[in-house]
């Protein structure tokens, strides 16, 4: 960022009328930056100079002016989440609106028809992750009775996006052993859950967790505190809080005082009382808490893996935090997914149909309801409070969502149910609206969204199929939308609709609460609806931006809409915005050991595997095997491939089964996954020699020591070990059956 830059930002920091009274200013400038959140200067993305980007303020009424300066060498967009508008404005680049050009300007404008509490956000791959949000407050004509303040949360990685995206898409495990969630084997054996870890490598399921990134920190406002000293006893102050993180769900608590909900995703409610709510990904929620004494209290926003916090402290003395939440019980999830996970990769729900969050399957992870966390700990219900389900005889009349109350089957021991407890946490069952929500009275169309994936291969779609293999969704004007939502892994899903509000079927009628962002949560099967009243095409996705990027979204397309100028002039502007999940990812491991140099890269996308694996000794002996592979299954279990194996061996210590010093040899062969995550693999070469392979790559006998082995049917075998120091690093050993034994040091990309 130059000097020329800072002192435009400083100048267009506030904003300015220019057209008319009603006609607001806002000027936004995109540039490069670096930051230091976790003691290391890294590149960022700030809008204006800062981190979040300034807080647009704007009333009901008025008409938006905002224009985005790109200061960038790549493009860039602003996409202004939750915000009713025309179509061309929405900020998706090559689906609504034009991508903002390196070094270029974009207006936006758009009139403001609504109001509450929302925000902006990049949409151009990975660019929100890096800091391109902001907050953005839509007041309401009246004056404003309680005092406000805006909580922006939001989580920070050092590594570069692109690199988190590969480290996931690779099944590179270091997030969790940075989070302590390897549920290793060791671990498993001491602390009594060896059986259950057998079961869960049976069902070739990987370790239990409830977010996939670990982060360097995580922020209020652009830092990890704030303060708001000037709060004096019996203070109310209304807490406009904004999830804009890119994939990290935050426990809300409060030191001070209940949390009294007004507000969800912009939308009034009836207020409710609360104990502790959880804030899903791009989720907003109006809340009232009071200072009680004149000493400063904690707002904390604690992250659903327990990893992290981040605080605001209202009021000045002294300090009365708030609960720490204890770590979770993983072998207690790994538990619980293994009575619902069946061997083929799906899943059921024990004979339960959970709906708007009134059972939370992730429950026997919290120790703060099992009673086993800390003893100052409060102990909330395990069913997020039965007072929450009160709509329960309600809820399981809605057509399409089935019958909530349906549990057989079911290990109730597993729920660890607690109802003796006070502890109220919020659910979309608590919800109602303020106004009434009913539809006008119109056709109703009915889809069947499953959320699925494949964490294996981090793979997230819905009904099995990534956004980039399907067709616009085609809806009418004047009709009703209803959506079900049925998610079938064991993530929660954000889901999140462009431009458009739905109602939650929750059992409360003509007063079902409207919101753009619904959390799906693990086996819980929602209903939404809609009315059809706009133009052009909308995103309908997840919103953790890993997930959006793997392919977990549709588009809604208006039929007869008027053209859209900014898109229609762009060549191949569809398969442009369809090819963020056809991301191709490399990854490669080299060992140089005393015996020779090992060798292996890969390089994948959602549906192809291109990998090669070589040896090399100091004598000059060598062996190398190539597949270009194309997976085949819904689970990609399974795999078929062409290859080459080249070797000359001429120094080796044993002789084959059928001693060949050199061999090039075209391959043909098929590789399955077997239960215990055994790797099989049966082929044939062009000169009609057939060989079986079964090899076990990356068993966790610790968090850091990894075991890898091999045999084949030429009488082949390899044994190996590494210790992870570092993401990049590891020692190695290891005895080849070419090439002995030795030792050295490991390079993992």
């Amino acid at each position: 960022m130059n000097i020329k830059h800072s002192i435009f930002f400083l100048i267009l920091l506030a904003p300015i009328s220019v057209f008319a009274q009603q006609t607001v200013r806002y000027d936004l400038y995109i540039a490069d930056t670096t930051v230091s959140y976790s003691g290391s200067s890294v590149k960022a993305i700030a809008i204006n100079g800062h981190i979040p980007g300034p807080e647009i303020s704007l009333t009901e009424g008025d008409t938006a002016a905002i224009y985005v300066h790109n200061a960038m060498d790549v493009e860039a967009s602003i996409h202004w989440h939750g915000i009713i508008l025309p179509n061309t404005e929405d900020g998706v680049p090559y689906l609504t609106s034009a991508p903002i050009e390196p070094h270029g300007t974009h207006l936006y404008t758009f009139p403001i028809v609504q109001n509450g509490t929302y925000w902006y956000h990049a949409h151009v791959d990975l660019q929100e992750q890096s800091g391109e949000y902001g907050a953005l407050i839509l007041h309401k004509r009246e004056n404003h009775v309680v005092s406000e303040y805006t909580v922006l949360l939001s989580d920070w990685t050092d590594e570069k996006p692109s690199e988190v995206l590969r480290t996931l898409a690779t099944a590179n495990d270091w997030y969790a052993i940075k989070k302590h969630a390897t549920q290793n084997w060791g671990e498993a054996l001491v602390t009594g859950y060896l059986g259950q870890k057998i079961k869960q490598e049976w069902l070739r399921m990987l370790p239990m967790d409830v977010s996939d990134v670990y982060y360097d920190a995580l922020l209020t406002n652009g830092a990890t505190e704030q303060h708001k000293p000037e709060l004096k006893a019996g203070t109310k102050i209304k807490l406009r809080i904004i999830n804009g993180s890119a994939s990290t769900y935050f426990w809300l608590q409060y030191a001070g005082s209940k949390l009294t909900v007004v507000a969800s995703d912009g939308e009034d409610v009836v207020p409710v009382e609360v104990d502790r709510m959880i804030i899903g990904i791009a989720e907003t929620y109006d809340v009232i808490v009071t200072v009680p004494e004149n000493m400063s209290y904690e707002f904390k926003a604690t992250a659903e893996d327990r990893t992290k916090s981040t605080s605001l402290w209202l009021g000045d003395g002294m300090k009365m935090p708030a609960p720490i939440l204890p770590q979770l019980k993983l072998f207690e999830g790994m538990k619980m997914m293994n009575t619902m996970m069946h061997l083929d990769g799906s899943m059921d729900a024990m004979g339960m149909q959970m709906t708007n969050q009134t059972m939370d399957m992730n429950n026997v992870m919290y120790p703060e309801v099992s009673g086993d966390g800390e003893q100052n700990q409060p102990q909330p219900d395990t069913m997020n409070d039965m007072k929450g389900m009160k709509n329960i005889k309600n809820i399981h009349n809605i057509k399409g969502t089935g019958n909530i109350e349906t549990m057989t089957g079911m290990d109730h021991s597993m729920m660890d149910m607690n109802s003796s407890s006070d502890m109220v946490t919020l659910n979309y069952g608590m919800l109602r609206s303020t106004k009434k929500t009913a539809l006008p009275v119109a056709p109703t169309r009915v889809l069947h969204f499953n959320l699925t994936g494949n964490m294996n291969r981090y793979q997230w779609n819905i009904n099995n199929t990534a956004l980039s293999d399907t067709d616009k969704i085609l809806i009418h004007k004047g009709e009703n939308i209803r959506i079900i939502l049925n998610n079938q892994t064991m993530m929660r899903h954000p889901m999140h609709i462009h431009g458009h509000y739905f109602r939650i079927l929750n059992g409360e009628g003509d007063y079902s609460p409207l919101k753009n962002v619904i959390d799906v949560m693990p086996m819980e099967i929602d209903t939404i609806e809609f009315a059809a009243d706009y133009d052009g095409d909308w995103f309908f996705h997840c919103h953790i931006l890993y997930h959006m990027m793997s392919g977990m979204g549709r588009v809604f397309s208006y039929a007869n809409s008027q053209p859209n100028p900014q898109i229609d002039t762009i060549k191949n502007a569809w398969n442009t915005f369809l090819s963020d999940d056809k991301m191709w990812h490399f990854s490669t491991a080299i060992a140089a050991q005393s015996q020779g140099v090992f060798g292996k890269a890969m390089v994948m996308n959602r549906n192809y595997m291109f990998d090669v694996m070589g040896v090399v000794n100091y004598k000059g002996n060598y062996e190398s095997e190539t597949h270009f592979a194309r997976y085949i299954d819904r689970q990609q279990f399974l795999k078929f491939y062409v290859g080459s194996d080249i070797r000359s061996l001429p120094d080796a210590p044993h002789e084959l089964s059928n001693p060949t010093e050199k061999r090039a040899v075209a391959t043909l062969g098929v590789q399955y996954l077997l239960p215990l995550f055994l790797q099989s693999d049966l082929r044939v070469d062009h000169t009609g020699r057939v060989r079986f392979q079964i090899a076990k790559y990356d068993m966790a006998l610790t968090s850091r020591l990894r075991f890898d082995g091999m045999w084949n049917t030429d009488k082949e075998y390899e044994l190996g070990l590494r210790y992870i120091a570092t993401k990049r690093f590891s020692l190695s050993a290891n005895y080849s059956f070419h090439f002995g034994y030795g030792a050295g040091i490991s390079f993992t990309y």
